[in-house]
């Protein structure tokens, strides 16, 4: 039989360090943003971004990459970053902006728009791997930021869980895609659903749906 674990002796999760923001920190800046987007890949759905100035003092236990943690404890987490942040906001690109300017550049203007919405505004900006066009604060961009940075890695948390209860939203307003379970994501199930259904108003028409079928992508995005 397997011992129980008393309330004094079970696991709990880590405060994980960030060293990397040491230096920032060395150097007397306190309002030090994150920015960190999700939903680049989806066939349905924004993208969306996040921007976050956390505490200089700041550290709330299991803090990582948004990526690594389960959706249950992801909405835990979420409450803790938005009572202990200075100031935190979002931006989106729409399915429509994607589709007229590309993927790559709606994300950089939901970034943009998440950083300039923070108010009081940032001192210098950590954005993980990529660069914010006529961004008017200092920046830095930083490969895999959202496991390195502290204020990263609550950003990628904000714009994954607002981006989650959205397409849960969605899913209800335009039911068959599964856009609940699979955010949108390009799974066979809902690739399926698109074959089925055509596609709904929230899918990007820009976007390949059917791998190595140009013929049937066109059709069905009515190009």
């Amino acid at each position: 039989m397997k011992p129980m674990t008393s309330p004094r002796t079970r696991k709990r999760s880590p405060v994980k360090l960030f060293p990397a923001e040491r230096p920032y920190r060395d150097r007397g800046i306190r309002l030090l943003a994150g920015v960190d987007e999700v939903g680049v890949g989806p066939l349905a759905g924004p993208v969306v971004a996040a921007a976050v100035i956390m505490a200089p003092g700041s550290r709330i236990e299991g803090i990582d990459d948004s990526k690594s943690l389960s959706a249950k404890r992801r909405e835990v987490l979420v409450e803790r970053i938005k009572a202990e942040a200075v100031t935190w906001s979002l931006g989106v690109g729409r399915p429509r902006e994607i589709d007229r300017i590309n993927i790559l550049q709606a994300t950089l203007r939901a970034m943009g728009r998440a950083v300039r919405r923070l108010d009081p505004a940032p001192e210098l900006v950590l954005v993980d791997a990529r660069t914010i066009p006529d961004l008017a604060v200092p920046q830095e961009a930083h490969v895999k930021g959202d496991a390195t940075f502290y204020q990263i890695a609550c950003a990628s948390i904000l714009a994954k869980t607002w981006r989650d209860t959205l397409m849960k939203r969605l899913d209800a307003r335009f039911p068959g895609y599964g856009l609940g379970a699979n955010m949108g994501y390009p799974t066979a199930a809902h690739r399926a659903a698109i074959r089925a259904l055509g596609p709904s108003p929230v899918h990007r028409r820009s976007f390949r749906w059917f791998p190595g079928s140009d013929v049937e992508n066109q059709r069905r995005s009515g190009a």
